[in-house]
């Protein structure tokens, strides 16, 4: 079968198939964990400071072979299983089938194997970035005081990724001629002690003697008007969320404070995600797709307005990670009408087919809708005109100061 990892998932993968996390060969199993967190070893002794996991939904058993891929579809490596737990962690060794493809700064990616062949046995300081070096003064101390070459790592994952390489080059600039850029696609561990420790073995991987870590970023939020904004309205068929949505955009229209792109369920249904079906693996996919357009008109500041039903929770979860990631602000609005006030309005006739059995897996009817329960706003429109319903999100928008 074939896979396609998560962003983490897929940056740990390179770096196993490039050596950078020597002596592991592939993805942690259930033993190889528990060392892990409560030693600071795998199973066998061999210390080793951080977990590197793989989840895959589908069922698996040892000795299956999957084709891990990129983003694209690209085939990067063959897993074979070694076992799989009941929630998806999936463990065995990895053997690469091509390189992976990379955007900015493609040449500065290099293999520990090719950086310590260039260093010739030559004593190098690494040091790990994950922001700018503002201070340059102990890194040449040390690199003079050890007469090692100076190795600047800077740790490019995610949206602040190529900013991190661009920091990396301009202190180049103002360090020894012979100082040498790689980029390393490690990702950033929750507790900083396992974070410097994994940076240090990484380093060590690449031929390091000495390792400094450089200052985490400090990352000051603009204020609110300024940044990204996903207003994301989910409800029944017939809740009144399109009318709702629509409604704010044009009020956010006459104020002209904001960038505002709309996307309705209905219109995506007809062109970007035209050809789907209303299956649940399609119904989240058009989520998705939904997801990533709203993402990035928020990106650069804008405010996006979306309105489909989304009636699964993990999907509506993705979409607000997905916003989130890219440094912009969620706001999930439950338009909670009954489904038997949305039953009686029933304009296009919908329900009524439903429960014909006209309509198969209609929300509400044939296929459930998880109610939200991490909502920012739930209005009822049962009793309230559209009118206030407007009124009560863009006080919501006020309050939160989006808008002023």
């Amino acid at each position: 079968m074939e896979w396609t990892p998560d962003a983490r998932e897929l940056a740990d993968l390179e770096l196993l198939l490039s050596g950078a996390f020597e002596p592991l060969t592939g993805f942690l199993g259930h033993d190889d964990l528990h060392a892990v967190h409560e030693r600071g070893t795998l199973a066998d002794g061999t210390p080793w400071p951080a977990p590197v996991t793989l989840h895959v939904s589908a069922d698996l058993s040892p000795g299956d072979e999957v084709t891990l891929l990129d983003p694209e579809g690209l085939p990067l490596a063959a897993l074979t299983v070694a076992a799989q737990e009941p929630d998806g962690l999936t463990s065995g060794p990895v053997k690469g089938l091509g390189a992976p493809e990379h955007g900015p700064f493609a040449r500065l990616r290099r293999t520990p194997a090719e950086v310590r062949a260039e260093l010739g046995g030559r004593p190098a300081l690494a040091v790990t970035m994950r922001g700018p070096l503002d201070d340059l003064s102990e890194i040449v101390a040390t690199a003079k005081e050890l007469d090692a070459l100076i190795m600047l790592l800077p740790l490019a994952y995610g949206e602040a990724g190529p900013a991190v390489v661009r920091a990396a080059l301009r202190a180049k600039e103002k360090l020894p001629q012979d100082t040498i850029v790689v980029s390393v696609p490690l990702t950033p561990r929750e507790e900083p002690e396992i974070d410097l420790e994994l940076r240090e073995h990484v380093s060590t991987a690449y031929g390091a003697a000495e390792h400094l870590a450089g200052p985490d970023p400090v990352h000051i939020p603009g204020p609110p008007h300024r940044r990204g904004l996903v207003v994301f309205f989910t409800g029944l068929s017939g809740s009144g969320k399109s009318t709702i949505a629509r409604g704010l955009r044009d009020a956010l229209l006459e104020l002209g404070s904001r960038t505002v792109t709309y996307l309705d369920g209905d219109v995506v249904r007809h062109l970007l995600s035209k050809g789907l079906t209303f299956s649940k693996a399609d119904r989240d996919l058009n989520i998705r797709r939904i997801g990533f357009v709203a993402a990035e008109a928020a990106r650069h500041g804008g405010l996006a307005i979306c309105a489909p039903i989304a009636p699964y929770a993990a999907t509506r979860e993705e979409v607000r990670e997905m916003v989130e990631s890219v440094g912009a602000d969620f706001l999930l609005v439950h338009v909670a009408t009954p489904l038997e006030e949305c039953e009686r309005r029933d304009r296009k006739g919908l329900y009524a087919k439903a429960r014909a059995g006209l309509i198969r897996e209609f929300t509400g009817v044939s296929d459930p809708y998880e109610e939200p329960d991490d909502a920012e706003l739930v209005i009822d429109t049962t009793h309230i005109s559209i009118d206030a319903a407007v009124s009560q999100v863009l006080g919501a928008l006020r309050s939160g100061g989006w808008v002023r």
